[in-house]
């Protein structure tokens, strides 16, 4: 390797260039300017004004950050769904007048006065949850109406009671202790806050009703047609908006034992700015209740302080409509540019020198040689069928096979020319393996390892392991479940070939070229998945070996084939059994004969082998080309191998004008016959071996005879 090289293999190899890409991938991303923000005033602050963070003046700002982080809870829920809430501070109003009605004038018991108060925040928040929701109403004008309205009403109210009120007398100690007592340095409207915040939280992050209404506020037309109710969802973020008002209103009223003209003005300018300021998008689907915490907590510092400052009337709110307008302004561009950053950034190629490997034109006469046999397979399903990556028959000889479009279609023996929709997978099916029941064990693409019973039931197993406590992208998550196999004792073993990219962007996971994938096993006595070997140049193709201790794996980016011991006395063992192959592996079956049937995808090329060892050049290319015009792996020609155990190729199938499968991704033995899939094919090919066992078949070699 020349100095030059060296170079470049550290500097890409080494430096962790793609965690820039990572991390503007991940939500809490949007965290980072609030929270630079944040330790940006509160030296500024303390340095300024004198005694800002003692002991009495955080008890008071937590009182005030309890009631007012209520409110922009409220506000970031609506917010969350595609709305906006312009009434919350006349909510929040009227209900600290009910609170305070409620305790002085009517004398109620203090539960039924909070219950009485959440009731009034509920049927204002529903009023607006109708008229938007379900009536279809802009939500800008109808909540500007209502804050008119409920702001009117207020002030009738305040001025007609105003003098009943301070001259009620009411000696209630739980009221006192809800406005002047803590637990501990806690003040009670701060811990409740705080509970109401988890509970919220946990709702939006954790509840399929927070998952709707992040769907609602993305895109309610793609929400409605995946079967949301969408005009339910957008009511109840109104009606949660109006209790997180009622909540915050009846700790005001509590604090302030009372009410003034000025009770909520200008309440819902900051709310909205803290919500945006936290990271909140004001398009909706992008968010979350810590977020309107966090934007809380800034906004509420800032007003304290330059009210502590002494400014002249008015410079507050100039001072919170400036902050508004930058984070308005932050939001919209980074919402709008945020795809071409990730286009820039994410795609980190490194420096992969591949060996030599021998020969495959079909002119030399060595064993890697292709050929063009496989134009005389048989076609089935001829222009029926797209992208059957993988085939499988069962005991009756039915063979079974997926298609792009999510559905797993059976043919039905013997001359396979009726067909059926076995089950629909709702994603891409990719490996197939046959239990010992005869269930369908499935990878679908993007989704996880599911299974589907002979009587057509989908159930999913698994859609993510443990998380690497190193890896910084979320590698709990299966991006890219590719290959499946069953050991004797019903464990699964599964490729998933990268925890970058999704299944369809495989060109870009070969561009880069990083060992990303892993060997998972799922456990169907615990339902547990677990990592067996990671830092793979894309996993892909997994086998049972015929003594059921040990796994072949096709490693298709290094152009080589594993064994793997799972269990006995070599358990753990790694060998690799093929290296440096003159084409990209794929899946690995059973052949009758004790061996190992393997797919070609491809062919190596000089050209995209010297590109391996250039990530510059790859990388300028990810960023200053169309995707039609980059170099990636050769996938037009590729062809089926059969090999030993010990890794020698005793047999090579090809197509070389690339007309019948252009493009081999698996195959199957079966009765004399070989069943060939391809991801980009339209057909499925039936091959004639000569010599072969004509009633050897696959699940008689892991099951023995059906049941």
């Amino acid at each position: 390797m020349s100095l030059r090289e060296t170079w470049v293999k550290a500097r890409y190899n080494l430096l962790p260039t793609y965690m820039l890409g990572e991390l503007l991938t991940k939500r809490w991303i949007d965290n980072v300017i609030p929270v630079a923000f944040l330790l940006l005033i509160l030296p500024g602050l303390n340095g300024v004004i004198p005694d800002f963070f003692n002991l009495s003046s955080l008890s008071d700002t937590g009182r005030q950050l309890g009631e007012f982080s209520l409110v922009a809870m409220g506000m970031g829920i609506v917010m969350l769904g595609g709305g906006i809430d312009l009434s919350v501070g006349a909510i929040f109003a009227l209900c600290a007048f009910s609170a305070v009605a409620s305790v002085y004038l009517l004398q109620l018991p203090l539960a039924l006065a909070f219950l009485l108060t959440l009731g009034v925040g509920a049927l204002a928040g529903a009023f607006n949850g109708v008229l938007i929701g379900y009536l279809r109403l802009r939500a800008f004008l109808t909540t500007l109406v209502s804050f008119i309205l409920i702001r009117t009403l207020f002030d009738i109210l305040a001025v007609k009671y105003a003098t009943q009120i301070q001259l009620a007398s009411v000696d209630n100690a739980a009221w006192d202790f809800i406005g002047d007592g803590g637990l501990g340095p806690f003040p009670v409207s701060l811990i409740a806050a705080l509970a109401v915040a988890v509970g919220l939280h946990l709702l939006v992050s954790r509840g399929r009703f927070g998952w709707h209404i992040q769907a609602v506020g993305g895109s309610r037309r793609s929400a409605f047609n995946t079967g949301i109710a969408v005009k339910k969802t957008v009511f109840m973020t109104y009606l949660i908006s109006g209790i997180c008002c009622a909540v915050g209103g009846f700790l005001i009223a509590a604090r302030m034992s009372g009410i003034g003209p000025g009770t909520g003005s200008g309440l819902e300018i900051m709310a909205l700015t803290a919500c945006v300021v936290g990271g909140n998008s004001l398009g909706g689907g992008r968010g979350s209740v810590v977020k309107a915490v966090m934007g809380s907590v800034i906004v509420l510092l800032l007003t304290n302080g330059l009210i502590r400052l002494g400014l002249p009337s008015g410079s507050t709110q100039m001072v919170l409509g400036a902050v508004l307008i930058v984070a308005v302004f932050l939001d919209i561009r980074w919402l709008k540019n945020r795809h071409r950053v990730l286009a820039t950034v994410y795609v980190a190629p490194i420096y992969t020198r591949m060996a030599a490997g021998p020969s495959a034109l079909p002119a030399g006469n060595g064993r890697w040689a292709l050929n063009d046999r496989l134009a005389q397979a048989e076609t089935i399903g001829l222009g029926q069928l797209e992208g059957p990556e993988d085939v499988i028959l069962d005991a009756q000889d039915h063979l079974y096979c997926g298609t792009r479009h999510g559905e797993v279609i059976r043919y039905f023996a013997p001359d396979y020319q009726r067909s059926e929709v076995f089950a629909h997978t709702g994603g891409f099916p990719l490996g197939l393996a046959l239990d010992r029941d005869q269930s369908l064990t499935i990878c679908v693409g993007a989704m996880g390892l599911y299974r589907v019973s002979p009587q057509r039931e989908v159930t999913q197993l698994s859609t993510e392991t443990r998380r690497s406590w190193r890896s910084i992208v979320d590698d709990a998550r299966l991006r890219d479940p590719n290959d499946c196999d069953i050991a004797p004792d019903g464990r699964v073993f599964f490729t998933d070939s990268t925890t970058r990219y999704d299944a369809h962007e495989w060109a870009l996971d070969s561009i880069e070229s990083r060992p990303t994938g892993r060997l998972l096993c799922y456990y169907p006595a615990s339902g547990k998945t677990e990592t067996l070997l990671s830092g793979l140049r894309y996993a892909n193709g997994v086998c049972i070996a015929h003594d059921g201790q040990s796994l072949f794996l096709a490693e298709s980016w290094a152009c080589r084939v594993h064994r793997y011991w799972f269990d006995g006395p070599e358990k753990g063992r790694l060998d690799t059994v093929i290296a440096d192959m003159p084409g990209y592996p794929d899946n690995i079956n059973r052949a009758s004969d004790g061996n190992y049937w393997m797919a070609w995808l491809g062919m190596r090329t000089p050209t995209f082998d010297l590109a391996l060892r250039h990530p510059g050049m790859r990388r300028r290319m990810t960023r200053r080309l169309v995707q039609d015009e980059w170099l990636f792996p050769n996938i037009n020609t590729g062809g089926v191998l059969k090999f030993t155990p010990a890794g020698e190729i005793v047999e090579v199938l090809g197509n070389l004008g690339g007309l019948s499968h252009p493009m081999v991704t698996s195959m199957r033995e079966h009765k004399g016959y070989l069943y060939i899939g391809g991801i980009l094919n339209n057909r499925i090919g039936r091959f004639k071996l000569a010599g072969a066992d004509p009633h050897w078949t696959g699940y008689q070699s892991y099951w023995g005879s059906a049941r």
